[in-house]
């Protein structure tokens, strides 16, 4: 990946990821074999990253894994009959064949992607279902690719404009070629860069990937309902889901709202909203029926006679006019009459208290308001 053959005086290749440049020492410090032959020539070999292995073999096209190697695409190319049958007979993705060393070598998967968007190929196509004149323009589209990159010495400046190469780095949703926008699917373990609107999938393949998103936009559908639907969800309440979903029917529906008001209002406890509504006639006629009560607790206090006995302690006044006896100016204590066991107690000293409090403190008594 990092590592190249450098001969001394010999220009470099314009690779990108070059671990040595022309002005380093020589041999580089990167160095991992330094060869030095009888006619002057020196060339070494450099692996920053120690990937590499060193071999020394008689016949190196004998041995694994040269011997495995397929013939090149560039100085042994197929012809296109034996093309068409080696790939036409494989039920795997087009681009995973292209990748395969074993069955053509010298294709990378920059070249790959580059062929397929030129032939107007899907990388997913099956190459078992490509018809044989999208093969004759693969095979054509590979030479020239090859050729022309060598033939520029890899300096992708000089790659044509309409190649898809320029833009296969860019972010997905900013990747355009020609107007057109570049999509990334992952084929073979490699990341594919190809163009929806001209690299459709043909037959078979295209009706399981129709298939394929349907059954993910199920699974989205199910996972939504799931997380609004979970245990960690709110839950609803079934009467006030109801009482809104009746409301919105009468809403759309004017003839219910004319007979709902047309309908008398049952007696009994008023509604929320009946009550809201009516809130200062409440009020008025609650205050009214309180001064008439306690006109009459006082008319019956007064005709009652007093209870002899020991004096009960007043606990609804916080008057002490009202608690304390009453003495004269000789200091003897006026005695007052007493209130008998389970006498109530006029309304006018008697205010509502919290649960948790004892005594009770006098209510002052409503004024009533002028109509």
């Amino acid at each position: 990946m990092a590592g190249a053959i450098y001969i001394k005086g010999v220009e470099l290749s314009k690779y990108k990821r070059s671990a040595v440049s022309p002005t380093e020492e020589w041999p580089s410090k990167y160095s991992k074999l330094f060869v030095e032959l009888d006619d002057g020539l020196e060339f070494s070999f450099t692996d920053k990253r120690r990937f590499a292995k060193i071999r020394l073999l008689d016949n190196p096209e004998a041995i694994p894994p040269i011997s495995e190697l397929g013939p090149d695409a560039l100085f042994d190319p197929m012809q296109l009959d034996d093309f068409v049958q080696s790939l036409g007979r494989k039920n795997v993705p087009i681009k995973s064949l292209l990748l395969d060393q074993s069955i053509m070598s010298g294709i990378g998967n920059w070249i790959a992607d580059e062929v397929l968007y030129l032939a107007r190929i899907h990388p997913m196509q099956t190459a078992s279902k490509i018809s044989k004149e999208k093969y004759k323009a693969l095979h054509r589209c590979i030479k020239e690719v090859i050729e022309k990159s060598v033939e520029v010495g890899a300096d992708s400046s000089e790659f044509p404009q309409d190649w898809i190469f320029h833009s296969r780095e860019k972010k997905p949703g900013k990747a355009f070629v020609d107007g057109k926008k570049i999509d990334f699917i992952t084929v073979g373990g490699r990341t594919s860069a190809y163009v929806p609107e001209l690299q459709m999938l043909d037959g078979a393949d295209a009706v399981a990937e129709n298939r394929c998103k349907r059954r993910k936009e199920k699974l989205e559908k199910k996972d939504d309902t799931t997380l609004k639907k979970g245990p960690r969800a709110p839950k609803e309440n079934k009467k006030t889901a109801k009482a809104m979903t009746v409301d919105d029917e009468e809403e759309d529906n004017p003839v219910k709202q004319r007979a709902k008001a047309a309908k008398p209002t049952k007696r009994g406890r008023k509604p929320m909203q009946v009550a809201k509504a009516s809130s200062n006639k409440a009020v008025s006629s609650s205050t009214h029926d309180n001064e008439a009560d306690e006109e009459d607790q006082d008319d019956e206090e007064a005709s009652k006679p007093a209870k002899r006995g020991r004096k009960q302690p007043a606990t609804g006044s916080s008057n002490k006019d009202d608690c304390s006896p009453d003495t004269g100016n000789d200091g003897k204590v006026e005695a007052k009459p007493g209130k008998r066991r389970g006498q109530k107690q006029p309304a006018a000293e008697v205010k509502s208290l919290p649960d948790n409090e004892e005594t009770a403190v006098p209510a002052k008594r409503p004024q009533r308001k002028k109509r």
